[in-house]
Parts: structure tokens; C-alpha cells; sequence
């Protein structure tokens, strides 16, 4: 744990030093006002998130591509507890699309109570350590790992940016079947892209015409997404990012982990899944299969 000054601590969760803030992660919690016609995002990072953003993004703009191409995503849907994300969320009129990697515990008090509809996306774990792994080199004022032998080990102990990856699911899928809650796994968008916007937009409540939609599924490919300024964090200020040290849309592909993980990595990250994941029903997830 040694380097711990790395993070900006609240409630037990490390979070990047930059672009965060401890009354307004505080404030996020216990203030911020939840509205009935919200429509939330939330994930534990490098699960797809963008992709859901850019889904319900061309879902609200019905087909209509003008929106994603000129806006950044972080300002169509931006991150309620990023500090520049929670000052433009407080006064914004009219319902809201916003994003979260905050673990439920975090999570404004306010939704709990009300009809704002959430989407949880998910991914295979090894995955998300295998995306992690490249990502978070990347970033700066959060801790780079140099090897991802390194990164693996972090990831097992939650000693991670938003925290264990375990706790965050265990956590937000206590929301399991209710009417307002929506899960959905990175998997499942890519085995079928389709029926994934379909689930979504009647999730939403959004009726979209064949044109309408054929457009939605052409705008969230990751070639168009790759390519789009709006939508691949190219803009991201270099205070933020080190664009040097790679693209931040890699591959979005599925089951990468497996040229990455050795053979007793594996080994060690199936015993400790089992264990942690104890509480939930078998089956859950695509990966699982």
C-alpha cells in the first residue's frame, strides 16, 4: 500500500487526484437531487461505458448522429462525481443522461427513491484488468503500473481507482429486478449489437422508426466510435491524459485477457472470483458460461 498518497481517499475509495473533490464527492452522496426522468450509466471502469454513454446518446438524439459528432461524451452524459462533472449536473434543466463508476455505498441517497432509470454495464473481470492494465498507464495523478503483473495484483486487492471490482458488482446488484434498473454486459452488446439496443431503447421507453434505428446501430460501432473525436477521449487535456502512451479506445474486443493472464494468474484470479462471488446466483454472466 505504500504509495497511497497516489489517490484522493474518501469513504475507503481511492479516486484520482485531479477532477475529484472530497465535499463534492460528499455532496453527490447526501444533496444532489436524483430526477424521476433521469437516465444514469453506471459501471466499474473499462467495462464499456462509452459504448453504453454513445447508445443512449443515439437513442436520445433518435438516430440522429449530429449530437454525438459535436459534443464530448463527458458532456452529453458527464460523470456526476468529477467535479467539472457534478457543477454542470446541479443546475442542468430538464432531464438528465449522466455517468457513474461510483460504488452503490457512494451512490446520491436520492435515486434510491426515485424512477431515474440506471443501465449497469458489466464485463468479464479479466478483461477489465486486462483494459486497466493499458489504460491506467495513461492517466496521470492516479498510481501507473509498471508491469501488469503489478496491475493484477492491485486489482485483487481493490487498491484500484474506484476500488474492488468485487465489492462494485456485489454492491450494485442488490438492485437485481427492480423496474428501474437495468443490467447488461459488455459481452452482450458485442455477441449481439442488435437486440442490445432493442433491450435498451424499450428499457427507455424510446420507440425508434427501422431508419432511426439502423442509424443508432451504425453510430456505436467501435469503428465509428474509434474515429469519432466526440466519443474516443482525444480531446481529454493532456493535464489528464498522456496521449503518448497510447489511444484510449485499444481494441474493444472480448476475451483479450487470455493473451495477457499466465496459467497460475488464471488459476489465482478463478479462486479468488469463486470465493467473492459466492453470494450470487450462478450463471449470471455471460463469462461464467
Amino acid at each position: 500500500f505504500g504509495m497511497a498518497s497516489d489517490y484522493l481517499w474518501f469513504e475507503g475509495i481511492p479516486f484520482p487526484q485531479v477532477e475529484y473533490r472530497i465535499e463534492n464527492l460528499r455532496s453527490v452522496r447526501d444533496e444532489f437531487v436524483v430526477r424521476d426522468e433521469d437516465v444514469i450509466t453506471l459501471s466499474y471502469p473499462k467495462s464499456g461505458t462509452h459504448w453504453v454513454i454513445e447508445i443512449i446518446s443515439m437513442i436520445h438524439s433518435k438516430g440522429d448522429s449530429s449530437w454525438v459528432q459535436s459534443v464530448p461524451n463527458w458532456d452529453r452524459s458527464p460523470w456526476i462525481e468529477s467535479t467539472a462533472g457534478y457543477e454542470r449536473l446541479k443546475n442542468q434543466k430538464g432531464p438528465r443522461l449522466f455517468t457513474s463508476h461510483l460504488p452503490i455505498q457512494l451512490f446520491p441517497k436520492s435515486f434510491f427513491n426515485s424512477k431515474a432509470k440506471a443501465i449497469y454495464i458489466n464485463r468479464n473481470p479479466r478483461d477489465v484488468i486486462t483494459s486497466g492494465f493499458y489504460y491506467w498507464r495513461t492517466i496521470k495523478h492516479v498510481r501507473n503500473p509498471d508491469t501488469f503483473e503489478q496491475f493484477f495484483e492491485w486489482f485483487l486487492q481493490g487498491n484500484v481507482t474506484f476500488g474492488s471490482w468485487f465489492d462494485h458488482i456485489n454492491g450494485w446488484l442488490q438492485m437485481r429486478g427492480k423496474e428501474n434498473f437495468m443490467i447488461i454486459s459488455y459481452e452482450e452488446l458485442h455477441q449481439d449489437i442488435r437486440a442490445s439496443v432493442e433491450k435498451i431503447s424499450q428499457f427507455l421507453g424510446k420507440k425508434l422508426g427501422p431508419e432511426e434505428f439502423d442509424s443508432v446501430l451504425k453510430n456505436v460501432s467501435f469503428e465509428v466510435m474509434k474515429n469519432n473525436k466526440m466519443s474516443n477521449f482525444s480531446l481529454a487535456p493532456d493535464s489528464f491524459v498522456d496521449h503518448s502512451k497510447g489511444k484510449l479506445m485499444r481494441k474493444g474486443v472480448v476475451g483479450d485477457w487470455k493473451h495477457h493472464f499466465t496459467v497460475a494468474q488464471s488459476e489465482t484470479f478463478d479462486k479468488i472470483y469463486k470465493e467473492k462471488m459466492a453470494g450470487l446466483p450462478q450463471g449470471l454472466f455471460p463469462w461464467e458460461s
